[in-house]
């Protein structure tokens, strides 16, 4: 039991030392600490007091004093050593146990006690000074702080410079610094200097996803040695990883690593996840139905929410593939499966989702089932609280099939005046189409000239500069241009139109739509040459353009000798094969027909493209947005 003369030699001793500035005094006392067995049980005995203290007044909900008094014993521990604690402070494992103790201790009582800065402070604090900790203490520490980085909700200011390795990397935010934390956590874990510890992964994943770094998380994962992390969940974290990154085919294919024979072919997330990305690529639309089915029947008797979410998967997956299909039999077949199983997404959604909600609206457009889409459309934008620009737009396309071109106008621009000015440039869009269907056609050039402002003033805010094509709104302006200088063409304004296309010509010279646009130019003013020359290009740069097919064909057509018409022939079936929606292109090969006699099909083409064009909106209900 130790007496009150050597707690006051001991309080004695710390004074003396934080009172000496003297480094050689300093360092013998530091050994004097460090060889002495009675000043190390003195120790001991007063950081144990403190310590039970704090735990008191943790049990007592007195956090900010507990948090005070375990604070002592880590400032004395500071003053006496300032240089750190060395490997060989404590002879006794009591003393260190004591120390290890109080530096997890503090930053949970800062946080409990509501000052969340002074938790950031022993938080940094504990693991920027050297208190000798094992590799697990450190480890908790590690974890804990990087979890209340992420998730405790406070701004954590960035470290200080003095406490940074000179060249290293310093933290910018609260995500930057947890993200660090976790890597060097995983790193560990991978060199087995730490237990492994799954929850790692889960936190690095929130980290980076949020930070937009899953380039980093993929890499973390690839880097990863073999048995730290069992080989089908990585195949399943890589390919979220690569489909957020937008490498879409890459997903794919480590997604059919998971799914075949040799790994986990039922594995439900894996099954739906390969669903969604061929969903969103035609080219994969008959593997994306093969996924979604063998989801279906592991999740019968299970989770209801999956269930819908597997049916509305296969629903757009056959319904890309019906648009695909050659034989029309085939193709009917595969809509009315689309809506089928759309309708039992619907049927098992334990609440309205907005995304099943708006794939039976646009599937059931795609059928001209226009009273059935609209029901479901206004449905969608109640759902989302009026706030979806998508279920805006659908619904004023949907109108614009019923050529209720006011009313689809007066939408938009109610979907204007609950939007931000940056996410209006699809809206302005489509409401210059619909003006150009009324023809209005100068209230059109002016609604084009504000887009084309917006998109210049948006991109000098952003500091943004427009050097590639593959910027969404470098996509939009070059519409756009295009758009306007077909609006100058139906006007016979020449030099505006001109202008226009050097527009469009700066942004990307070989674009389809632009080559069609300088085509329509040249066959307005009679160069039917120059024009096909035109349409063409437009075709070398993509060969399903169907606009520059079927004008392609209207000018092999006029030509009247038999290897032209057959040509044109050629250039409609694939046009009508690509869009069996397109009532220009039946229209035109029922001409082509009526050129060569086939009286029947003709009408037939004919009758097609009559009933086509009344429920023709002014922009393709699937056309994509620029968001």
């Amino acid at each position: 039991m130790l007496f009150f003369s050597d707690e006051c030699f001991l309080m004695s001793s710390i004074n003396n030392n934080n009172n000496n500035n003297n480094n050689k005094s300093s360092e013998m006392e530091e050994v004097c600490f460090v060889n002495n067995p009675k000043m190390e049980k003195l120790l001991i005995h007063m950081f144990e007091l403190n310590y039970d203290n704090a735990k008191s007044l943790q049990s007592l909900a007195k956090y900010q004093e507990a948090a005070e008094s375990c604070n002592v014993i880590l400032n004395k521990v500071e003053s006496t050593l300032p240089e750190g604690v060395p490997e060989n402070f404590a002879t006794d494992y009591k003393l260190q146990e004591i120390i290890s103790k109080a530096v997890e201790l503090l930053p949970e009582l800062w946080k409990l006690s509501g000052n969340f800065d002074e938790a950031i402070t022993s938080y940094r604090r504990a693991l920027l000074t050297h208190w000798n900790l094992d590799k697990e203490t450190t480890a908790r520490i590690q974890k804990e702080f990087a979890v209340f980085l992420l998730y405790g909700g406070v701004d954590a200011t960035p470290p200080k410079l003095r406490y940074q390795v000179e060249g290293s990397f310093v933290p910018k935010n609260n995500v930057e610094e947890a993200i660090l934390l976790l890597m060097i956590l995983l790193r560990d874990s991978s060199l087995k200097r730490i237990e492994w510890d799954a929850s790692i992964i889960d936190h690095l994943c929130f980290g980076l996803s949020v930070s937009g770094g899953l380039e980093g998380l993929a890499k973390q994962f690839e880097e990863l040695l073999p048995g730290v992390l069992e080989r089908k969940l990585r195949y399943y974290i890589l390919s979220l990883c690569y489909h957020g990154m937008g490498e879409d085919v890459v997903a794919l294919n480590l997604l059919r690593i998971l799914l075949s024979k040799s790994e986990n072919p039922n594995c439900i997330k894996g099954l739906l996840l390969a669903s969604k990305i061929c969903g969103e690529n035609l080219n994969f639309a008959d593997e994306g139905v093969d996924y979604a089915r063998r989801a279906l029947p592991e999740l019968q008797g299970g989770c209801a929410l999956m269930g819908s979410v597997a049916n509305c998967l296969l629903g757009i997956s056959l319904s890309d593939e019906a648009r695909c299909s050659v034989v029309d039999s085939e193709r009917v077949k595969k809509h009315l499966e689309a809506l089928q199983a759309l309708k039992n997404a619907e049927r098992t959604m334990i609440e309205r989702d907005p995304k099943i909600i708006y794939h039976l609206s646009l599937e059931n457009a795609d059928q001209r089932n226009l009273d059935v889409a609209l029901c479901y459309a206004k449905q969608l934008l109640k759902l989302e609280g009026e706030s979806s620009l998508a279920g805006w737009i659908l619904l004023a396309r949907i109108l614009s099939a019923q050529k209720r071109y006011s009313d689809a106008e007066a939408v938009i621009d109610a979907a204007l005046d609950q939007t931000g000015k940056w996410s209006q440039k699809e809206l302005l869009r489509t409401k210059a189409k619909l003006q150009v269907a009324q023809g209005r056609v100068k209230n059109a050039v002016e609604t084009c000239t504000l887009l084309l402002a917006l998109i210049h003033v948006q991109s000098r805010r952003a500091g943004v500069l427009f050097k590639g094509n593959c910027s969404h709104e470098r996509s939009l302006e070059l519409e756009i241009w295009t758009d306007l200088a077909k609006i100058y063409i139906s006007l016979s304004q020449w030099r505006d139109a001109e202008v226009c296309l050097c527009k469009s010509k700066a942004i990307s010279p070989h674009s389809a739509s632009r080559w069609h646009a300088v085509g329509l130019f040249y066959q307005a003013k009679g160069l039917h040459k120059e024009a096909l020359d035109a349409f063409v290009e437009a075709l070398g740069s993509e060969d399903t353009y169907v606009p520059s097919l079927i004008s392609t064909a209207n000018i092999l057509r006029q030509k009247g000798n038999n290897q032209s018409i057959s040509l044109a022939e050629t250039y409609l079936s694939a046009a009508v094969q690509l869009d069996r929606m397109n009532h220009s292109a039946w229209s035109s090969l029922g001409l082509v027909y009526k050129q060569r006699g086939k009286d029947y099909k003709a009408s037939e083409c004919f009758e097609a493209a009559e009933v086509l064009k009344e429920s023709a909106p002014v922009e393709p209900f699937r056309q994509p947005y620029f968001f």
